[in-house]
């Protein structure tokens, strides 16, 4: 039974994009905001964009006008684009509801590598 499914991360050179995707079930995401995490070894895992039920957005700082979360309720997904990737976005992204201690737990995740 799929809970948390990501995808799309991978190898990005800083200044290109990517865009990653999570597949929730249906009873996580109906009428929950959802938000997009990122953590990096040794720091805790922190909140990158969230996008509400209604579809209004929030995003870290950092990532104004780079990222942008979207959300397709009746395909279950959530979906992160990220354009002129930076060094500090390199991690392991999750997808989860926001806030996520209401959440099934936490998926796998995948992984961003910058390079230059």
């Amino acid at each position: 039974q799929v809970q948390l499914v990501e995808s799309g991360g991978g190898l990005v050179q800083i200044g290109g994009s990517l865009r990653l995707s999570c597949v929730l079930s249906r009873d996580i995401m109906s009428g929950n905001a959802i938000g997009c995490y990122r953590q990096v070894p040794g720091k805790e895992r922190e909140l990158v964009a969230r996008i509400m039920s209604y579809g209004m957005t929030n995003y870290e700082d950092v990532v104004k006008g780079r990222f942008i979360i979207t959300r397709d309720d009746s395909a279950n997904n959530e979906r992160l684009q990220m354009d002129y990737v930076m060094v500090e976005d390199k991690g392991t992204y999750y997808c989860n509801v926001f806030p996520s201690g209401l959440g099934p737990g936490w998926g796998q995740g995948t992984q961003v590598h910058v390079y230059s």
